[in-house]
């Protein structure tokens, strides 16, 4: 087990967000939701795409660091993934409270049903890659859901 100082199990659990009661990844999403209102502010769309991708290569190396130290293949603690899945569900979407929320929804959607091939990366990538990936897939499925939402809105 990791201390709660380690850089790994602070970054992979969001700031211990996963470690909320309840649903991890729903509190992982809801807590990206914030910091993606204001990346998207400072830097467009570009920069939170940039951001999605930071937070993607550095959660595949702290959750797969987490998930060693815990002898579990993907801990239901590791938040990070959410973050950056929830991100590039986002990238398209203006700073609009209801799109937004709507975004949110069809992440976790996407997130919970895994279609495929974020099912195949759930099942078949390893170590902090397969923990990570999924939901890059699925955010990446949300981005093109939330860019033709954001084109017919």
């Amino acid at each position: 087990m990791l201390p709660a100082w380690h850089p790994a199990r602070i970054l992979s659990t969001g700031c211990w967000v996963g470690h909320l009661p309840g649903p991890a990844g729903t509190w992982g999403s809801l807590a990206a939701l914030l910091p993606a209102w204001f990346i998207r502010q400072a830097g467009g769309p570009w920069g939170l795409a940039a951001a999605g991708l930071l937070v993607t290569v550095i959660g595949i190396w702290a959750s797969g660091v987490y998930a060693r130290a815990m002898d579990v293949k993907d801990p239901g603690s590791v938040v990070i993934d959410e973050f950056a899945g929830q991100w590039f569900t986002l990238v398209l979407v203006p700073n609009d409270l209801l799109l937004f929320a709507i975004g949110f929804a069809l992440f976790r959607l996407l997130d919970i049903l895994k279609p495929w091939p974020a099912s195949w990366a759930d099942r078949n990538l390893p170590g902090g890659f397969g923990i990570v990936v999924d939901d890059v897939i699925a955010g990446l499925m949300g981005l093109v859901l939330m860019g033709g939402l954001v084109e017919i809105w």
